[in-house]
């Protein structure tokens, strides 16, 4: 664009050496030519080399047909903290393969998935996918900023995590689970969900065949790895050797699980063990206060006791001032074969020091089967929230 004090300028000079001669507005036509021609050379250039999104639109028919079979994919509402990322819009996001899953950082089933999330991040991002993490909490304390920042990071975590803290977005999928994963393709259409763990091979052909779709939309060379991923990081589980089911401490969540009828709602309670404890109830000694999501120990010293039905079990609590837990695997303190990877064995005791508010690895039995797992706490302000298992 022209500078006009320059002409003006101009004008002023020669007007004054020569009242008779028209002045000149730039001496110089045939530089100014080349350096548009130049520019627009280059805003060619660098348009070229971005998708042509245009060409990605779906044809009417596409259209019909993708609205009489698939659900609209709603946006991203109610988010509180975006990690990884600035606030994303699901129509920004068109164009992209979508993966948007519904997780808690403490929930063991979601915590199985990620190692997949991230492989099939590393794998695809440049291929067009786009991996969304919506955090809809559990519990109080899976709602603090601080907290699930914490947990990205340590499970490495590199796509962006959305802080659903008050279920808008929960909602308007209409979701139910953690966790459960939904695939939306360029159009913004939801292809296919899965509830839950596994399927990952059935998963990972859809985001395959989703980004196929994409690139022969943009006219591009189709180069996606066919290879179904394997991560290192997986954890094996045979669910047909756990019978126990998730079990809850708090009155909000009380699933029948609690070995104790006729407990108040954020009452104190001294408890002591039955002389005939059953499987797949839990039993207290010391005194706990029954809250909303979870029991508290109140007195210096208390202790729990489970008969479990599967290999591997684990723990969501935290401490208000840092406790300690001994664990004992059917009555014996856990050894290096047995002991969870949250569990230190030193002079022969199995010892869990439980501050941070997360999901805790207790125990790793040689076999599925019928165990038995009792943990003696010392230090109040001791919380748990959930027992579960693998």
């Amino acid at each position: 664009m022209k500078n006009p004090n320059f002409i003006k300028m101009s004008v002023n000079r020669k007007a004054i050496s020569d009242h008779t001669q028209k002045p000149k507005v730039f001496d110089k036509p045939f530089l100014t030519i080349v350096v548009v021609v130049f520019v627009i050379a280059a805003i060619i250039f660098i348009e070229s080399q971005k998708p042509d999104l245009s060409q990605a639109k779906a044809s009417n028919q596409e259209k019909t047909e993708k609205n009489l079979n698939y659900p609209r994919a709603p946006d991203f509402i109610g988010i509180e903290k975006w990690i990884n990322s600035e606030p994303l819009k699901i129509e920004q996001l068109r164009g992209k393969v979508v993966l948007v899953d519904f997780w808690t950082y403490t929930c063991i089933n979601c915590i199985r998935t990620l190692p997949y999330l991230k492989e099939w991040d590393k794998k695809y991002r440049d291929k067009g996918l786009v991996i969304v993490g919506v955090h809809t909490p559990e519990f109080e304390f899976e709602k603090k900023y601080e907290n699930v920042l914490k947990a990205v990071n340590d499970y490495q975590l590199k796509y962006p995590v959305a802080q659903d803290n008050n279920y808008a977005t929960w909602s308007i999928y209409q979701n139910r689970y953690w966790p459960h994963k939904y695939l939306i393709d360029v159009d913004g259409y939801i292809r296919y969900d899965y509830i839950g763990e596994g399927n990952y091979d059935e998963t990972e052909k859809m985001i395959q065949l989703l980004l196929k779709e994409r690139m022969g939309r943009l006219n591009q060379k189709n180069g996606v790895e066919l290879e179904i991923s394997k991560p290192k990081e997986a954890i094996e589980v045979n669910f047909s050797g756990v019978n126990t089911p998730e079990i809850y401490f708090g009155y909000q969540f009380d699933r029948g699980n609690l070995g104790y009828n006729g407990l108040k709602p954020d009452s104190f309670v001294d408890f002591n063990f039955p002389l005939k404890p059953f499987k797949n109830f839990i039993y207290l000694e010391g005194k706990w206060k029954y809250n909303a999501d979870n029991m508290e120990l109140v007195s210096d010293e208390g202790s729990i006791l489970l008969i479990f039905d599967a290999k591997n079990v684990n723990i969501v609590a935290g401490s208000e001032n840092s406790s300690e837990a001994f664990i004992f695997l059917n009555n014996e303190f856990e050894n290096e074969k047995n002991k969870g990877s949250d569990v230190v064995v030193k002079d022969n005791k199995s010892v869990l020091g439980i501050q941070e508010f997360k999901l805790y690895n207790l125990a790793s039995a040689e076999s599925y089967g019928e165990h038995i797992i009792s943990i003696d706490v010392a230090g109040k302000g001791f919380k748990i929230y959930t027992f579960t298992f693998g």
